[in-house]
């Protein structure tokens, strides 16, 4: 018997040992040969039920909005970067 693995990878996709048939909700079958298929869990993906790094851009937006907010800003000056220090 061989066995599937499955890994959940925080704030981004399921990644399972292929080969695999994905049965979505809407009655839709995708079927994929390849070792490994990247299942999106965040529904942006062109490619849904397949993961095409969507939730990336989602990430970069959320930071971006935070550094663009007073709050944001103020945490990025408080930072101390030891390589821009000098002695």
């Amino acid at each position: 018997m061989t066995t599937t693995r499955v890994q959940v990878v925080p704030n981004g996709p399921v990644l399972v040992s292929g080969p695999v048939r994905i049965e979505t909700p809407g009655g839709d079958v995708v079927e994929s040969d390849r070792f490994m298929v990247a299942i999106c869990t965040c529904r942006r993906s062109q490619n849904y039920p397949l993961c095409d790094t969507s939730h990336r851009r989602c990430r970069t937006m959320k930071k971006d909005a935070r550094m663009s907010s007073p709050a944001g800003r103020a945490a990025a000056a408080t930072t101390s970067d030891p390589a821009s220090t000098t002695p």
